[in-house]
């Protein structure tokens, strides 16, 4: 009997073996050998926004694009299948892996005070390697965006592309006009552990409501919203290229572009490094650089666009004087461990098992399907703003204890203390995230080696409010743990006590100020670093409809053009950004039939 069953499970793990191999080959179908030496439309980047952008161009049979992408082909690691798998996958090939300066008053217990900023870099970009949590921000951000001059962005003008892109998959919101059913991104509700409803109820006890934050009202606890379909990632990538069959479309990874051609400010194509050789490829009618938040503004200044004065100390030709790099925004979190003596959620010994990867590998089932992401609130410090701004802080829950320093950078004397050896212990983590931070920092050019990583100045906490209101965070997230259910669990809020701020009094605003100053990190959400605006904004680089100001022929589509970081993860807002570009590049409006839904 046990021969037996051993034998059918060998021969069942064979076949799935088999056919993962056969998925993968058609997957890799996709990418072209061969790239021609002129397009219509050359898409610099395949994250989100590139992968967004060319598949929606590449809808018009008439049209020739091609997208380049540095990095490889997501389906060369099982890794990138998995909601989980962004974890295993950062410091690896899928990761440009970079490091911001050194801030001596900043990141004082990270190796040499340097944060670490993973970037995605392969078909998808960061989209394969993020935490999948599905948020578009608030009405109040987009119509911030209008009210300073970016007329056609606001909430109204940029809900109907969220839409287009969603297949809402939770029965419960199926109705609701702020989904929409039948687009290419699904969202979805990973399957809940036992902390899942306790956050909720948590939540509740302290005074907020449940609460849909993509819908009406962001303001309150939710289950976070997913971009996972039948236990795979629900990708750009995976999505918009990964069932790619226009002839009309051609992809090339491994293909790092190093400089935009411009002739008598007319970009005109692009070289790119591909098997060690260099190319040119031309566009008949645009470069669209899609390169992310950090790489599209070192691409810019390397081709002549950017500030006068840092591009001439250089040696680079000034094509456009414009503030490319200047205005670097980013989320900030920190994180709050909170052990737990009875098994509740996941440990990290259930990703060891051999049993669990074969229930996801057959079956698509147990752990491997969670990103880990439970639970989400979007909060105010002062109630009283609730109707008038977007919160100021985000909670993420985490159903587990982080064992590996692999997304941060901690000194070995904050990591034994911050992160748990014993892989089996329960518990859950809480990221206090700050949402709409006043502090502004600064990309600029290392080099003119295109290979060496750009100069990374994040600046955070440089503005005192920043510091007080994620202090306020963290005295919410003392609250939460004070609630009936939360303490029912065990949950104490003296699991932060740390030797490193032990000169401070514990839970003083001086000792969380400390732990702050140690431990905080990205939340990997930078952005607005080749801004969009009006005529008059001296902050803009580019035109409302994303064109380079003084360039013709040369867009830029991806986080980097946003005026202002919003409320939330940044996955979401930039494929939005995507889908409109699309839009405005084929002169069409592809989302009447979705406009009125929401008055």
């Amino acid at each position: 009997m046990a021969s037996s069953f051993l034998t059918i499970a060998v021969v069942v793990i064979c076949l799935a073996y088999l056919l993962q191999q056969y998925v993968f080959q058609q997957n890799t179908d996709i990418v072209n050998t061969v790239i021609k030496d002129e397009y219509d439309y050359v898409v610099v980047g395949a994250g989100s926004a590139g992968a967004v952008l060319s598949a929606r161009l590449a809808e018009d049979e008439h049209l020739s694009v091609l997208v380049l992408e540095a990095g490889g082909h997501f389906a060369e690691t099982p890794l990138t299948d998995l909601p989980g798998g962004w974890a295993a996958l950062l410091r690896t090939d899928f990761d440009w892996e970079y490091y911001t300066e050194k801030e001596d008053n900043l990141f004082k217990g990270l190796n040499d005070n340097k944060g670490f900023w993973p970037r995605g870099r392969s078909l998808g970009g960061s989209g394969v390697i993020n935490g999948l949590q599905y948020t578009r921000g608030t009405r109040f951000d987009y119509d911030e965006w209008a009210e300073k001059g970016c007329r056609g962005w606001d909430y109204k003008s940029v809900l109907p592309y969220f839409l287009k892109m969603e297949d809402i998959l939770i029965p419960e919101l199926k109705s609701s006009p702020y989904h929409n059913s039948g687009g290419p991104i699904a969202v979805t509700h990973c399957p809940p552990t036992e902390l899942t409803p306790l956050f909720m109820q948590a939540g509740q006890e302290l005074g907020f409501s449940v609460t849909d934050y993509n819908g009406e009202q962001q303001e309150g606890f939710s289950v976070v919203q997913s971009n996972v379909k039948n236990g795979i990632r629900s990708s750009a990538a995976h999505e918009y290229l990964g069932k790619n069959n226009r002839p009309n479309l051609d992809i090339g990874t491994r293909s790092f572009v190093t400089k935009l051609i411009i002739e008598n400010r007319k970009a005109v194509g692009v070289t790119y490094i591909r098997n060690g050789i260099k190319y040119f490829v031309k566009a008949r009618k645009e470069v669209i650089v899609s390169g992310g938040s950090v790489n599209t503004p070192q691409l810019l200044m390397l081709s002549g666009i950017g500030p006068r004065a840092h591009l001439e100390s250089l040696g680079i030709q000034v094509v456009a004087d414009l503030p490319v790099g200047e205005h670097l925004q980013d989320h900030q979190l920190v994180m709050l461990p909170t052990p737990l003596k009875d098994k509740l959620g996941v440990t990290t010994s259930d990703f060891e098992s051999l049993l669990n990867q074969l229930r996801y590998k057959l079956f698509k089932t147990g752990p491997f399907v969670r990103t880990g992401l439970d639970g989400s609130a979007f909060l105010h410090v002062d109630p009283s703003m609730k109707a008038f701004s977007s919160p100021d802080l985000q909670f993420i829950f985490f159903n587990m204890l982080f064992s590996l320093d692999v997304f941060v950078n901690y000194k070995d004397s904050v990591a034994n203390e911050m992160l748990q050896k014993d892989h089996t212990r329960p518990g859950f983590t809480t990221d206090v995230c700050l949402t709409k931070p006043k502090s502004t920092g600064k990309i600029k050019l290392r080099s003119i080696d295109p290979f060496d990583p750009p100069l990374i100045y994040a600046n955070y906490y440089s503005e005192s409010d920043d510091m007080k209101t994620m202090i306020g965070g963290i005295r919410i997230w003392e609250k939460l743990l004070q609630t009936p259910t939360m303490k029912k669990i065990g949950a104490d809020v003296s699991h932060s006590k740390m030797k490193f701020c032990s000169q401070f009094k514990f839970q003083s605003d001086e000792y969380w100020e400390c732990y702050i100053r140690h431990t905080s990190i990205t939340q990997y959400h930078p952005c607005c670093t080749a801004p969009m605006g009006a005529d008059t904004d001296p902050r803009a680089v580019l035109d409302l409809e994303l064109k380079v100001r003084g360039i013709a022929n040369l867009r830029v589509v991806d986080a980097s053009v946003m005026p202002n970081i919003t409320s939330g993860n940044l996955n979401t807002p930039t494929m939005m950004i995507a889908e409109r570009a699309a839009d405005l590049i084929k002169g069409k409006d592809s989302v009447g039939h979705l406009r009125n839904r929401v008055k």
